[in-house]
């Protein structure tokens, strides 16, 4: 019996060690998409600078993290013996490289928001602090109970707050960072002119559309290995997070007038949306949820770039920063069970959950790029920036010049 049982363990953690490697390398895949996205979105002249940033960005917070920010967020160190590590098929381990690519998200989300006009070494240092420390500190906060926040607001208001997949942990943060970084750097030269926008075309919509369709696949990754665990899978988390993309597609198609860049855009933003309450929430109000992330996004992102003239290229505050919020607060209401919900929420508990969320990423973002603005400067020269991040930082442009 003794014998069957190590075998039972042996073959449980065994299964889990794989469960959440095949969902890290899912997310780790997830980074193509983000620098898809990007090259297809910004112009020609900036399409090198573009992927340089998404896989130097990775290198740094997989440093930062590893050293660092894994064990701002968790207390757990890796300066141990390697016998120790691989206990458990090395489960651990596993853990942190998933738990690392959701960090990796932040600054790869930030790199859309601030495109053509970043400086390369900056964005850099700005990653190492960002995944090493601020970050963490809300990971931690949310996910692992740090300084009772958690406990806090589940005995004041009967539940805790949840985020199963980072849609405040992760693309909130994250955008919200972004929008301090973008408003310190200033607008594109020549994106206004008589203070009316000026179009910059996108440079390749095939390749934009290919950035969306490996980061719609690699989400299923994102959302349903959050369980960490094969026995907390769940389908209705992957349903979930499909009736919320295909919300967020209908509604960017139906109010975006066909335009290639909302539709490609909206299914992403009614994932965010979903990864909060994707465990909780019955498939309908996914689906609302989703539709409504898909109509927030057309809507904030117009508003944003004519109204109220921020130069954010990706609108990744917009998809990210105001779409992660909503995830927070529609898993409140429809997690609900009286709204066909599992239950276990509280709708109090989301809004200040959301709410700290963007506060955090906000002022972090005021924090780091505005003492970067003024100890190194975070722009290109106009000059730099009318070349391209191209030729001025990598010296070599996207398409052969022979």
């Amino acid at each position: 019996m003794e014998h069957l049982n190590s075998a039972v363990q042996t073959l449980i953690d065994g299964s889990n060690t794989l469960f959440i490697l095949l969902g890290a390398v899912m997310v780790l895949a997830m980074h193509a998409g983000f620098a898809f996205l990007e090259v297809g979105t910004v112009r020609e002249k900036n399409q090198v600078n573009a992927l340089a940033k998404i896989i130097s960005d990775f290198a740094v917070s997989t440093l930062a993290y590893f050293f660092i920010g894994y064990w701002v967020a968790y207390g757990v160190t890796f300066m141990q013996p390697a016998a120790v590590l691989k206990a458990d098929h090395g489960y651990e381990l596993v853990k942190f490289f998933f738990l690392l690519t959701f960090a990796a998200a932040i600054p790869a989300i930030i790199s859309g928001g601030i495109a053509e006009r970043a400086r390369f070494g900056p964005q850099l240092f700005a990653t190492l602090f960002i995944v090493a420390v601020i970050y963490p500190f809300f990971e931690g906060l949310v996910w692992n109970g740090n300084f009772g926040l958690q406990a806090w607001l589940l005995g004041q208001f009967g539940a805790s707050f949840h985020d199963f997949a980072g849609s405040v942990v992760v693309h909130a943060m994250g955008g919200w960072l972004a929008l301090g970084a973008v408003l310190l750097l200033g607008r594109r030269e020549g994106r206004y002119r008589n203070g009316h926008l000026v179009a910059f075309a996108p440079s390749s919509i095939p390749f934009l559309a290919l950035g969306s369709w490996i980061l719609i696949v690699g989400w299923f990754g994102f959302n349903v290995m959050s369980a960490q665990t094969l026995d907390g899978v769940s389908g209705l988390v992957a349903v979930n997070s499909l009736l919320a993309m295909v919300g967020g597609t209908v509604a960017t198609l139906l109010l975006g007038r066909n335009d290639p860049g909302f539709l490609h855009n909206g299914p992403l933003a009614g994932l965010v949306a979903v990864c909060a309450g994707s465990d909780v929430m019955h498939p309908l109000g996914a689906l609302v949820t989703g539709a409504i992330a898909g109509g927030l996004f057309v809507w904030v992102f117009t508003a944003a770039q004519v109204r109220w003239k921020i130069d954010d290229v990706l609108g990744v505050w917009p998809l990210h920063g105001l779409c992660g919020v909503w995830g927070g607060i529609a898993c409140g209401i429809f997690g609900q069970q009286a709204l066909g919900g599992i239950g276990g929420v509280s709708l109090i508990s989301q809004l200040m959950g959301s709410a700290l969320g963007a506060v955090v990423g906000f002022s972090g973002g005021l924090l780091v790029y505005g003492a970067l603005k003024a100890l190194v400067g975070i722009r290109l020269t106009q000059e730099e920036e009318y070349h391209g991040a191209d030729l001025s930082i990598h010296k070599i442009g996207s398409v052969s010049q022979d």
